[in-house]
């Protein structure tokens, strides 16, 4: 986490503020030496649900070394314009793109899960390697599944408000404000929880009126959790909130996707139309997390090959995974079957929370130096 003061600066309320401030920021900035292995093409801000506004990402990933980033957010690239900006101030070069659920009706994943832990029958999918000149294309496209995920949002804090009496929330008061909507920002079940978090931090307070307040809603902390709850000095505690209440309770408020979820037909014309990457996000099954931070869950791997027949099929010809989120059998396995069928392998692991670095270990292992080049691919593509 970059300094508090730069990230308030960075994160002020128009992008021309947070533009200027960076300049002003980079006056008496000294950034470590970029390393080569360093990079991440799926690093989400606050036009989906972020502690980082695009100027704020792109500072912060310099600062911990990396050569390039990539923006990604859910249902929105409303925020490439500022990231692209931002780059240029820094001196990093930078790719763009987006995330989407997709259903998968009409095919031969349909009702069957995939990547997506809340929902059957629904991919989550990356549109990379975007055409600077396209933002707007892909802004217009999203802009009624925007909308169709507003209203599915709204029935979800009705839910939220009868599970909980006395909290209340109010979508246009007290969720829409934390996100950049009115810019054409993506609004996210973390937008939601956060709310929450916000809400209940307002009732009760920090610390161990916080915990008893849990425990009184049937939460049971791990001693990570609580000790997470009793640090009232840590500047972004209701995240720490949120992550505790996402578990809780986005499985019982959660409605399914329907409207909001473009059809993957629409997705291969779309990204055929602006020449970008359009990629399935390999999640795979979780037993002992890797990164210890997942449930036990079945996923994609017991009919990986259908996975990648459907790609096939229905035209896309690109793959996106986490190297550090999966076990060597599952990577090997992977990219074996990207050989196979000649996917073009991308790489990105999704930062959203405070907590997290911008830094991807595992690229250093030299492995995986093909999603190296990939990336500077990605860049070249989208400056053609």
């Amino acid at each position: 986490m970059i300094d508090i003061e730069i990230l308030n600066k960075l994160n002020a309320p128009t992008k021309e503020e947070r533009l200027a401030n960076l300049a002003e920021v980079l006056k008496t900035t000294v950034f470590p030496p970029m390393v080569p292995q360093y990079i991440n093409n799926h690093i989400h801000t606050t036009y989906s649900f972020s502690p980082y506004s695009p100027t704020a990402a792109v500072y912060a990933a310099r600062m911990e070394g990396l050569c390039t980033a990539g923006i990604i957010d859910h249902d929105s690239i409303s925020g490439a314009e500022e990231f692209l900006e931002a780059a240029k101030l820094v001196e990093m070069p930078v790719t763009i793109g987006m995330e989407a659920r997709v259903s998968m009706a009409g095919t031969r994943l349909e009702g069957r899960r995939t990547n997506n832990p809340d929902q059957v029958g629904v991919s989550y999918m990356t549109i990379q390697g975007v055409p600077h000149d396209k933002i707007d294309t892909l802004t217009e496209f999203f802009k009624p599944y925007q909308a169709a995920r507003h209203a599915r949002n709204r029935k979800m804090i009705e839910k939220i408000n009868a599970l909980l009496p006395g909290i209340a929330l109010d979508y246009d008061r007290d969720v829409l404000p934390l996100s950049m909507a009115v810019e054409n920002g993506g609004v996210t079940e973390r937008h939601l929880m956060y709310a929450l978090a916000i809400k209940l931090v307002q009732q009760v307070g920090k610390g161990p009126a916080m915990v008893e307040q849990l425990a009184s809603m049937g939460l049971k902390l791990s001693e990570k959790q609580t000790a997470q709850m009793l640090d009232m000095a840590y500047p972004f505690y209701e995240y720490d909130l949120l992550g505790i209440l996402k578990s809780a309770f986005v499985p019982q408020i959660f409605i399914d996707a329907t409207d909001e979820c473009p059809k993957l037909p629409d997705m291969v014309k779309l990204c055929d139309e602006i020449d970008a990457f359009l990629c399935y996000a390999y999640l795979g099954d979780v037993g002992d997390s890797v990164t210890g931070d997942k449930k036990a869950q079945k996923f994609e791997d017991d009919y990986l090959e259908d996975v990648f027949e459907c790609l096939k099929e229905e035209g896309v010809r690109s793959v996106t995974y986490m190297p550090t989120r999966n076990t060597s059998a599952q990577l090997e396995r992977l990219r074996g079957l990207c050989d196979q069928y000649g996917m073009f392998q991308i790489s990105g692991e999704d930062i959203n929370s405070p907590r997290q670095s911008f830094v991807i270990k595992a690229m250093e292992n030299p492995m995986f130096q093909n999603l190296i080049d990939a990336t500077w691919k990605l860049i070249e593509h989208e400056n053609r």
